[in-house]
């Protein structure tokens, strides 16, 4: 990090390291120090297992400097020096010389917790009920009066979603809204996501990386395809030209409080600017938008649904690459043959 980024990572309000390949410290701003607990001087030197009392951080830290990614820790408890306990998110995010930037993220007491959606989030939903029915009506017309079959084609899908939404909308808004379970092919969710996206009026290049022995995940379908959708919509209209749909099923993942064996991870990978560093923060939370007509809807919707079915939504960005994974854990009996599989195929 030059002077100028150590000037601005010292104001900010989010705890920041840096460790080296020893995953020692050599820098942390005072707001990591305030949380830890530490003087300045004495967080020198210091391994960062012992920073944040916590094997596993250091762990994932020590892989995401052998495998040059970034790595998320999610609900780490740290032990202050006043016999308190704070939960915090930890991302960890590989540098050049072979150095490590941790930032540290303190958690509100209910961020840990899944509660129901928000008034925000429902009143989203009662008003996007009435253009939906407009918007049927309209393509069931079009399917009607055009010629042509691909043309048709495409007012079917218009229908099709907008069915999906409207009930999606109605779970949202009523008691009994608990997923819909089943199993759900995510490879087949991710293709007809492929297909909404080619429908847009300007499409980006899209890329398929999938892990075929990925197995089928038992959630609901309908809440599942809008957290991709989501995903692809945020990329599209921050000016992403090249989107890259990824799944891989992930060893040793913690999800909230959990450690789980195996979890899948579903990747919207796209080139566009990256997330907005004032944004990083509050990027998950109701109403919080990098754009100007922006909602800040989609992505908090995204999480509950994603807490819903006991995973999480992560990312990672820097200008050019950013990715958001959905992680959805796996029952240990599919999760011993997801390994199984995935050594057979090494």
């Amino acid at each position: 990090m030059n002077d100028q980024s150590l000037h601005w990572a010292e104001q900010m309000s989010t705890g920041l390291a840096v460790v080296d390949g020893r995953l020692r410290a050599l820098w942390i701003n005072p707001a990591l120090a305030e949380l830890l607990g530490l003087g300045l001087r004495h967080a020198q030197g210091q391994a960062l297992a012992v920073l944040l009392q916590d094997p596993d951080v250091a762990e994932q830290a020590a892989r995401s400097l052998a495998e040059q990614r970034s790595v998320q820790c999610r609900g780490v408890a740290l032990s202050g020096t006043q016999g308190g306990r704070q939960r915090v998110d930890v991302s960890l995010q590989p540098l050049d010389a072979g150095s490590l930037l941790v930032e540290v993220h303190a958690l509100a007491e209910s961020a840990t917790t899944v509660s129901p959606l928000s008034a925000t989030l429902r009143g989203f939903a009662h008003e996007v009920k009435n253009p939906l029915a407009g918007l049927r009506g309209a393509a069931q017309l079009l399917q009607r009066r055009l010629d042509d079959a691909d043309m048709r084609a495409l007012a079917g899908l218009v229908i099709a979603e907008a069915d999906r939404l409207a009930t999606l909308a109605n779970r949202l808004l009523h008691h009994d809204g608990a997923p819909h379970l089943g199993e759900v092919n995510l490879h087949q969710l991710l293709e007809r996501l492929s297909d909404l996206i080619q429908a847009e009026p300007s499409p980006p290049h899209l890329r398929h990386d999938y892990d075929p022995s990925l197995p089928d995940v038992h959630g609901d379908a309908d809440r599942l395809q809008q957290v991709m959708l989501n995903l692809a919509r945020n990329a599209i209209e921050a000016g992403a030209q090249t989107l890259t749909l990824r799944s891989r099923v992930e060893h040793g993942v913690r999800l909230g409080e959990r450690m789980f064996r195996s979890a899948l991870r579903l990747d919207v990978i796209d080139d566009g600017p990256g997330v907005p560093p004032a944004l990083r923060d509050t990027l998950f939370e109701p109403l919080v938008s990098g754009r100007a007509d922006g909602t800040g809807l989609g992505l908090a919707l995204s999480r509950e649904i994603a807490h819903e079915h006991g995973g999480e939504l992560r990312y990672a960005s820097r200008a050019g690459e950013t990715v958001f994974s959905l992680y959805l854990p796996l029952p240990p009996r599919v999760a011993a043959s997801a390994t199984a599989a995935g050594s057979s195929d090494g």
